[in-house]
């Protein structure tokens, strides 16, 4: 007997459209929210304008350190009692940080909202921070960070952004600090951070069932004893590029393997090339079958892979390259990989790699922004980047509207092969003499 079958066809698109937004200005805070009509589930979401940015130098990590001791307990109840209460309500406090925000959220149903938010304001308005949860926490930091730079990637990592934004300023080392700067950390640092940052009011994010819910009360439950004017933002920073390209060899004795990272600065996340940057960055070396990886795994094994981007926070942006590859051909590598990029800026990109690249893209975010927690998360993005309230309802189309011409504008502006930092972290003896001999550009040896 034979059994067939026929494959059922592709259903329509349905057309997408992000919620709308909602603002208004609440007990000395602002709430932004955005309606989910029938949605049992909903986030609340803390935003505070203080990210790893806002770190003295030679303080990195200590954001991180604060967020983590966030759950050792408060000033109404210790560590066990929050926990309990936390997760007696059915949910988890999430906390998160990157270059210019810190965030905490809860996801929960729409009864019990009320009731998460008020423990999400005592954990991050009033923490117990004792001194010896602070020490505990800092010390399990700077281990977990030892161990993460015994593996290839971090040094190479923080040998670049030293290299692009300058090691003298706290954009240029790494977000989350390195095993000495967290190591060094004391208690006073903690507690003075949070008595300068984490008691301004910020802004509560909600995505859920507004019909069910009150943001006026939410809000004063978030912003309760809170005061002090909004954090000072500051401008797009002024980095300049390089006047030549400069390679940097983190040496890393008996290797087998040479991790890569190539970069230079780029324009902020608010940026009005935004849209046709991010496409650019796809064809060249943002999805699998991106140029880059298609030359350097398909076409000459050099590599399991290899990804290339424009990323920005508020302030700056960075175009990187990333990959290992096998210490034999490090330089034959880096040769490939700046010939794509020069490539790329000097002639763009063509019809049949950008409708790839669109379709992607904006696929890619209608299937993304379903949640709740992803649409708070969208809501986050505009409030962070100042960007329109109906920014994430025209961005499938300005994805799909991009064409050849604004893309390959894009990429002949803000790729800059000329003036590219190339991170060699592997077998300096075994590498120096070949990456000379390449002349991608004047070699440096970082320990």
């Amino acid at each position: 007997m034979t059994l067939i079958a026929d494959r059922p066809g592709p259903g329509a698109a349905r057309p997408y459209r992000f919620p709308p937004v909602v603002r208004r200005a609440v007990a000395g805070g602002q709430v932004v929210a955005a309606h989910l009509p029938g949605q049992n589930l909903a986030v609340a979401l803390l935003l505070l304008d203080v990210g790893a940015g806002q770190e003295p130098v030679g303080k990195e990590g200590l954001s991180g350190v604060l967020a983590k001791a966030l759950e050792e307990g408060t000033a109404q109840r210790d560590a066990a009692a929050y926990a309990l209460a936390v997760e007696g309500l059915g949910t988890a406090l999430m906390t998160g940080l990157d270059w210019d925000s810190f965030q905490a959220s809860v996801v929960i149903p729409v009864d019990r909202l009320s009731a998460a938010v008020e423990l999400l304001a005592e954990a991050v308005r009033t923490p117990k921070l004792d001194p010896a949860d602070v020490r505990r926490v800092r010390d399990d930091e700077a281990t977990a960070l030892r161990m993460d730079w015994a593996n290839p990637g971090p040094r190479a990592d923080a040998a670049l952004r030293a290299d692009l934004f300058g090691a003298e300023n706290r954009w240029g080392r790494p977000m989350h600090g390195d095993p000495d700067s967290v190591a060094g950390l004391d208690v006073e640092d903690v507690t003075v951070f949070h008595s300068e940052w984490f008691l301004r009011p910020g802004t509560l994010i909600v995505a859920g069932d507004l019909d069910r819910i009150d943001l006026d009360a939410l809000a004063a439950a978030a912003f309760a004893g809170t005061g002090g004017g909004p954090a000072q933002r500051g401008g797009p920073l002024d980095v300049p590029l390089h006047t030549g390209r400069r390679i940097i060899l983190v040496d890393r004795p008996g290797s087998v393997q040479s991790t890569l990272r190539l970069g230079h600065p780029s324009p902020h996340r608010a940026h009005p090339d935004h849209v046709p940057m991010t496409l650019a960055g796809t064809v060249l070396g943002g999805a699998f079958t991106s140029r880059l990886n298609h030359l350097l795994r398909e076409v000459h094994g050099y590599t399991y892979g290899i990804r290339g981007d424009f990323a920005s926070s508020r302030r700056f942006g960075r175009f990187a390259v990333s990959s290992g590859v096998q210490t034999a051909v490090t330089a034959p590598a880096l040769v490939e990989a700046v010939g794509e990029i020069t490539r790329t800026q000097a002639a763009g990109v063509t019809e049949d790699e950008l409708e790839v690249a669109r379709s992607w893209r904006a696929g890619q975010l209608s299937v993304e922004l379903q949640s709740p927690r992803a649409i708070a998360s969208a809501l986050t993005t505009l409030v962070v980047h100042d960007l329109p309230d109906d920014y994430h309802a025209r961005l499938r189309e300005s994805l799909l509207a991009a064409d050849v011409d604004q893309v390959s504008a894009a990429a002949a502006t803000h790729l800059h092969p000329e003036a590219l930092t190339l991170v060699i972290e592997g077998d300096a003896a075994v590498i120096r003499d070949d990456l000379t001999a390449a002349a991608l550009g004047d070699l440096i040896t970082n320990p």
